[in-house]
């Protein structure tokens, strides 16, 4: 099971979006995860703990530490695209298994 974290700005209602939406494509492509939603500051500090980390293509450069780590960090310009998010997925976690 993949561990992966949702982070938003203040961890409220873009990352709960984030989860939803990620949610469903990780359904459809039949992998299992537990998703967990946050603000990226305190996503930041989890980070590393976690295998796969969705955010904001504008904040991904806060998790620089966690991906040297070996987290997966996946930013994302449309944070509604169900498609843009499965192409992510297919990309950086299904072609790398």
């Amino acid at each position: 099971m993949l561990k992966v974290i949702a982070a938003c700005g203040n961890g409220m209602g873009s990352s709960q979006i984030i989860k939803m939406k990620i949610e469903k494509v990780f359904k459809k492509l039949k992998i299992d995860v537990q998703i967990h939603h946050t603000s990226v500051g305190e996503a930041k500090t989890q980070a590393s703990s976690y295998d796969v980390v969705f955010c904001s293509e504008a904040l991904k450069n806060n998790f620089a530490q966690a991906e040297k780590s070996g987290t997966i960090i996946i930013g994302l310009k449309n944070l509604l695209s169900e498609q843009e998010i499965e192409q992510k997925i297919a990309e950086n976690i299904v072609d790398k298994k």
